[in-house]
């Protein structure tokens, strides 16, 4: 009778045994299974990281490669144009005083305007080329200059000011380049259609985002005017650009919101 039980007993402690080295051996299993995992999941991260770098890499060595060609154009341009356009004012200056008929120094006096617009453009694609232009401030500060130089020889005050503007904040070259083109189309259409005496440039920055207000105190759109090439045009720049314009008209003025993500 005492052996039944010793027997049991120890029939009960084997199966003990047993069963905790069989989940002794499950765990160890999974903890093996599991760093095996881990250690995978971290060779892909650090295969994807290599390749990210990889990739950034060539996109540096290309953007790099593009601002370099960028100054070489822009060089060019100074360089070769630059010196020609004013060969060719000089030129006709000379000629000008020479001429003594009246519809010959017209024709003249047209060809030195025509010689200062290139000139003017000339210099707009320059800044527009130079790398060193993409900030925000750099804009602006363009931006001012281009307005009061256009509108000095008109009736038009220009009014600017800005608000929580960071100078350094980058700006691409294709935001910066259709941002101005909005600017000069808008001033552009102030001078000619609104019959105004005060433009107004305001510019603000929240966070990433840029604001360019352009207003004036014209007579602003008529009722029921339909929306002409210029403001489907800047429409088109800004949306682009992932940004939008809103256009509000009184009486008076006009006042263009151009809102964009930097």
């Amino acid at each position: 009778m005492q052996q039944l039980p010793d027997t049991i007993r120890l029939t009960y402690i084997i199966a003990a045994i047993l069963l905790i080295t069989f989940v002794a051996f499950i765990v160890l299993m999974v903890i093996v299974y599991n760093k095996r995992q881990i250690f995978f999941i971290q060779q892909q991260r650090l295969k994807e990281v290599e390749h990210q770098n990889e990739l950034l890499q060539k996109e540096l060595e290309k953007q790099k490669s593009i601002e370099k060609e960028r100054e070489r154009i822009s060089h060019d341009m100074h360089d070769d144009l630059g010196a020609g356009i004013s060969a060719l004012k000089l030129q006709a200056e000379f000629l000008r005083q020479r001429a003594d008929d009246e519809e010959l120094q017209a024709d003249i006096d047209e060809l030195l305007k025509t010689s200062e617009e290139m000139n003017i453009s000339m210099r707009e694609m320059l800044w527009s080329l130079n790398s060193g232009n993409d900030t925000l401030g750099s804009f602006i500060d363009y931006a001012i200059l281009y307005a009061g130089n256009f509108l000095k020889k008109t009736k038009i005050v220009l009014h600017s000011e800005c608000e929580d503007i960071i100078d350094e904040t980058p700006v691409s070259t294709e935001q910066r380049r259709n941002l101005f083109l909005c600017l000069k189309e808008a001033v552009n259409n102030v001078y000619k259609h609104s019959g105004a005496d005060s433009l107004y440039l305001s510019f603000s920055q929240e966070k990433s985002n840029f604001i360019m207000e352009v207003a004036d105190n014209g007579r602003g759109i008529p009722d029921g005017q339909q929306e002409g090439n210029g403001l489907r045009n800047m429409k088109r720049r800004i949306e682009e650009q992932g940004g939008e314009l809103t256009c509000l008209s009184g009486n008076p003025g006009t006042c263009l919101f151009f809102k964009i993500t930097l």
